[in-house]
């Protein structure tokens, strides 16, 4: 049988979601709950791999067990006893053929930017910029961003057979907060976080917003400046096919 477990995280101590020896990772800390509880070796597939401080408010990960669960109790055991930065939402089970990769339709991010007044209570949660950015430099950049592209220049990924991706990227402003919505149904390994340093260094005259083009043109990841911390990113939502 197969189960679809739900989860979120704070990343600030993990060393991204994909397990890793001899580090503290989410899939870890999951597996070794999950294998306790259940008093055997349980692996989980995970549907995103979220890199080191990356956030999520909704991950999702399977696993098989032979016989059936108490989805109820599950829940509540293994909240009472993982790593209290991470949280069981829901645990249901789903058809065997149940792909968790193959199955997603869309996955959604947001990146949060404080353009206000230093926070330091938020600055585990809310990357601390503290200089305006202007609306028209984000319409104009998410305009040329957004859509169909070969992303090569935005990861430093160099054994993927396919950089092309179509993402939508969205904004809205709140109380001085910036949040960067994208959306796709996949993402290359740092991508976004490049996309948002890209942003930040248009806007503090390191790059001009004529250089995108030619960035995207280089498929050389050298032809960026600085990535974007990941503590400001979260995996808000993940849809699947029905």
């Amino acid at each position: 049988m197969k189960y679809l477990i739900n989860l979120s995280y704070n990343g600030n101590e993990f060393y991204g979601y994909q397990i890793q020896n001899n580090k503290l990772t989410v899939e870890g800390e999951l597996e070794k709950s999950l294998s306790k509880i259940l008093n055997r070796k349980i692996n989980t597939l995970g549907c995103s791999r979220t890199d080191k401080g990356v956030h999520a408010l909704n991950q999702y990960c399977v696993f098989e067990y032979e016989d059936k669960l108490n989805i109820k109790k599950l829940k509540h055991s293994l909240n009472s006893i993982i790593n209290q930065n991470i949280y069981i939402k829901s645990i249901k089970k789903v058809n065997d053929n149940f792909n968790i990769r193959n199955d997603v339709t869309s996955k959604r991010y947001v990146y949060k930017i404080n353009m206000g007044e230093y926070n330091p209570i938020e600055k585990d949660y809310i990357y601390q910029y503290n200089k305006n950015i202007d609306k028209e430099l984000l319409n104009t950049f998410i305009i040329k961003v957004s859509g169909e592209h070969n992303y090569r220049s935005f990861t430093s990924d160099k054994e993927n057979n396919n950089y092309i991706r179509n993402i939508n990227v969205s904004y809205k402003i709140s109380k001085k907060t910036l949040y960067l919505y994208f959306e796709s149904t996949g993402f290359l390994r740092y991508m976004i976080r490049n996309i948002v340093g890209l942003l930040i260094d248009i806007n503090n005259g390191k790059k001009s917003i004529d250089d995108i083009e030619k960035i995207f043109n280089s498929l050389d990841r050298c032809s960026l400046g600085s990535s974007a911390p990941g503590i400001g990113l979260y995996l808000e939502k993940i849809a699947f096919k029905k």
